[in-house]
């Protein structure tokens, strides 16, 4: 099972990768916080080494999101582009 929702997962990033940047923020945020969730199964009946592998994955397909996150939160000044 965790195997098809991991392969789910990864084929709904890149559909919504498709979508036009305006429709892409109420699928994205859905699939940013619903990949700790996975990870975290997968660490569970996987192992750590795998868990590594998917937080790799994953911040390299999410890393502006990311970026952008932590900018918010630590205070920093975020420029929207233009």
């Amino acid at each position: 099972m965790l195997l098809w929702l991991s392969i789910g997962w990864v084929f709904a990033s890149a559909l919504v990768a498709m979508l036009p940047m305006r429709r892409q923020y109420l699928p994205g945020v859905i699939l940013l916080l619903a990949a700790p969730v996975l990870i975290a199964l997968i660490a569970h009946e996987v192992g750590l080494w795998a868990a590594v592998a998917a937080v790799l994955a994953f911040v390299s397909m999410f890393r502006n999101p990311l970026r952008y996150l932590w900018k918010r939160l630590t205070g920093h000044m975020v420029e929207r582009p233009q």
